[in-house]
């Protein structure tokens, strides 16, 4: 059977995780979207590698948004805020040209938008892009990539003998389960917490069904996962203190707050040059998006932080 979560499960988990530090970049050095950081002696920075050859075909690999406030066409690769207009930033498109693209764009308030497909040439010293060849998203029929598996929310403990079980109703409601995602956020070692809810003959259905999402929503047909680094019995106690539903406690590698600090690390080093962070899967990885980057960066992250923990997406592609 496997683990669905619902609108509430999703935002009980987001509750007690650090949320993505998103932005709209402007300006990207070297291949990889860094400007030159400064290292500092217990911790070198990630090297500026060169940018890729002026020649060098790149794409956007899918439509993304460009967009003109009157100050230049950009192309925007980082997060869109859906105001509207919209706002995004990101790469100057250098001899944009509307008129080429009529029909495919929206105007408001003397700003035009549009999403468009994009292959050209990437300045990173200059923070510029040639367009080479433009598909307005209506024309776009390349085939796409299968999308990535969503998280594992499946509780790693084995059945207990007898299965999952309430332990003491009196600590089973909706109330009591958030303090448990309270209390497991102050343990020592704490790395995540999220919610399976498996159990529930309604995790099987389709989540069109109006219904679905408050039958999910039963506490006593949940099953908590807290994961720490360490003392899993310590946890646990803790934890029965203020939940008495089903509980799963597991080890995880590495804590949040190693996470966060990572996370801060690298925007300090790089400010403008991330398109976006964020913490995701039970596991733990710090996710990080930058304009380009040929493998060099997630090279250098990997002999710095160690492989798995920081996981690179560079937004431009070869074309």
């Amino acid at each position: 059977m496997s683990a669905r979560r619902s609108p509430l499960a999703a935002a009980a988990v987001a509750a007690i995780t650090v949320a993505a530090m998103t932005g709209c970049a402007t300006q990207a050095g070297g291949s990889t979207g860094f400007d030159d950081p400064t290292p500092t002696p217990s911790t070198p920075a990630p090297s500026t590698p060169g940018a890729p050859p002026a020649t060098s075909l790149l794409t956007t690999g899918h439509p993304v948004t460009v967009l003109d406030d009157g100050d230049g066409a950009e192309l925007c690769l980082g997060g869109v805020a859906e105001s509207l207009p919209p706002q995004c930033g990101g790469p100057a498109l250098v001899g944009w040209n509307w008129d080429e693209h009529d029909g495919a764009y929206e105007e408001w308030n003397g700003v035009r938008w549009g999403d468009f497909v994009v292959t050209g040439t990437y300045d990173a010293g200059a923070d510029e892009f040639g367009a080479r060849e433009v598909t307005p998203a209506a024309d776009d029929n390349a085939p796409r990539e299968t999308e990535p598996p969503a998280s594992d929310s499946s509780t790693p403990c084995p059945e207990p003998d007898g299965g999952w079980r309430v332990v003491d109703e009196s600590l089973v409601s909706p109330e009591a389960m958030q303090a448990a995602f309270e209390r497991a956020s102050e343990l020592d070692g704490y790395g995540s917490a999220w919610m399976d809810q498996s159990p529930n003959p309604a995790s099987e259905r389709e989540l069109t069904d109006p219904e679905v999402e408050s039958l999910l929503n039963d506490p006593a047909l949940t099953i908590v996962n807290v994961a720490v680094t360490h003392d899993l019995p310590a946890a646990e106690a803790a934890l029965r203190e203020v939940w008495g539903g089903m509980l799963c406690v597991s080890q995880v590698e590495r804590t949040e707050a190693e996470l966060v600090a990572i996370q801060q690390e690298l925007h300090e080093e790089a400010p403008g040059g991330i398109l976006s962070t964020g913490i995701t899967g039970t596991d733990l990885v710090l996710e990080i998006s930058v304009v380009f980057d040929d493998g060099t960066l997630q090279h250098e992250l990997d002999e710095r932080y160690g492989e798995g923990v920081v996981r690179v997406h560079s937004a431009l592609s070869p074309g």
